[in-house]
């Protein structure tokens, strides 16, 4: 069954070239460093133990950046990280600089990973959540590199789609070293679908053990005294948006203007960079009074839109808010991390998609911090409310903190796991 994915593979290939080159017209860093993604990145040559740790894009790479400050206070340590996105890249090179080696993931074809594997020669390889490919996962464990799968999630709807390729995914799952999955659920899941339940130990989930430390306290305070001019206005933050959301998150904020005496502030964080032109244009066509972080423009009191069009400032951002919804969620895209907001105490609201992160959202909505909305109806009355009732933001909010503070621990869970292999 591998052969055949690995044929489709390389009859695909050059569609992919295709894509690469139709995504850059958008994003235009995607027409850069083509080779790394076929496994032509430089030698590395040192005497430490390397260990290549894979994350997808940005939400992975700072899931993962709990554990990944841990491993460099390891002296012995080298870690490669590696991303599939632009975006992913950028925050890995802003966060850590040269502290770690970056590159992009070689594409699961047999020679790309090989030539990855032969100039890297990892120790270990670290997967984050569920980016699991057939042959990166069979070079290694044809080399004898363990693979260890880390903050391991499954959705009922992407157990599905891997047991549709079942002669593909367990083989697959059966070459795992061993896995940390976030929750029994999904524990479950991965065993029924091949994974030995010998290899497979419940840590919990490591984004519950972010750290808000003093200087980014500090620097999100300045940011709100920025926003508000040190007054009592509202912030509200629509974050990690994608296309199809902006449009009902306005249309709510028109309505929410209409419900509540205050000004409330909107600060607007497309997911996707290539989005920020459209999104700022959008809100502008709507008639809102719209300005742009990258530029530093001033937030007077008649500005209502702020987009927020940078990287590497959503967590500042949530720290100067008083209320979060969090996106990809009014979209059939399965919402996006609940936990950084929920660690800044802010009540939280977000659409109905949260299968992604299932566990999460559960935990909040029991605990009365989450409320979902499906309609821009539903999202500016939820709004006014909060607005309205201080009493009430802050319960949710205190909710919201109790939820992370309570599910800690996953990150030395991990940690522990993960020391077995190097």
């Amino acid at each position: 069954m591998r052969l055949v994915y690995s044929l489709i593979l390389y009859l695909a290939t050059p569609l992919v070239l295709v894509r690469l080159l139709w995504r850059a017209l958008r994003a235009p860093d995607y027409a850069d460093r083509w080779g790394e993604r076929f496994g032509w990145v430089p030698n590395l040559k040192t005497d430490k133990t390397v260990i290549w740790l894979h994350t997808v894009s940005v939400g992975e790479f700072l899931g993962a950046l709990p554990l990944v400050r841990a491993l460099l206070q390891e002296p012995d340590v080298q870690l490669v990280i590696t991303t599939t996105t632009p975006t992913g890249s950028e925050r890995v090179r802003a966060t850590l600089g040269d502290r770690v080696r970056h590159v992009y993931a070689p594409y699961d074809l047999p020679d790309c990973v090989a030539r990855f594997l032969k100039r890297t020669q990892p120790r270990v390889l670290l997967i984050m959540e569920t980016e699991l490919w057939p042959n990166t996962i069979a070079a290694c464990a044809k080399r004898e590199i363990p693979v260890v799968l880390i903050n391991g999630r499954l959705s009922a709807k992407s157990a599905r789609g891997y047991q549709r390729f079942a002669g593909l995914t367990r083989p697959m799952l059966q070459r795992l070293t061993a896995a940390g999955v976030q929750g029994q659920a999904d524990a479950e899941r991965f065993q029924a679908l091949g994974l030995s339940p010998e290899a497979c130990q419940l840590t919990g989930n490591i984004k519950f053990d972010l750290t808000l430390d003093e200087g980014v306290r500090e620097r999100a305070a300045q940011l709100r005294e920025e926003w508000t001019g040190g007054g009592q206005r509202p912030v509200w933050i629509a974050a990690s948006t994608h296309q199809g959301e902006d449009e009902p998150i306005l249309e709510a904020y028109v309505q929410l203007s209409r419900l509540v005496d205050a000004n409330p502030l909107l600060v607007l964080v497309p997911r996707h960079p290539e989005r920020f032109d459209s999104v700022t244009a959008l809100c502008r066509r709507r008639d809102l009074a719209t300005v742009r972080r990258s530029l530093q423009e001033p937030v007077d009191d008649d500005i209502q839109v702020l987009v927020g069009d940078t990287m590497g400032e959503l967590l500042l951002f949530f720290g100067a808010s008083d209320i979060a919804f969090v996106g990809g969620s009014l979209i059939p895209n399965g919402g996006h991390n609940l936990v950084e907001p929920a660690a800044w105490g802010l009540p939280l609201l977000s659409g109905p998609s949260q299968f992604n992160f299932a566990e999460i959202s559960r935990l909040l909505i029991e605990a009365g911090a989450l409320t979902l909305a499906e309609t821009p109806e539903q999202l500016a009355k939820q709004l006014a409310a909060l607005i309205q009732d201080p009493e009430l933001r802050r319960k949710r909010g205190e909710a919201a903190l109790a939820v992370t503070e309570g599910n800690r621990g996953a990150l030395e869970k991990t940690l522990e796991l993960v020391k077995r292999y190097w």
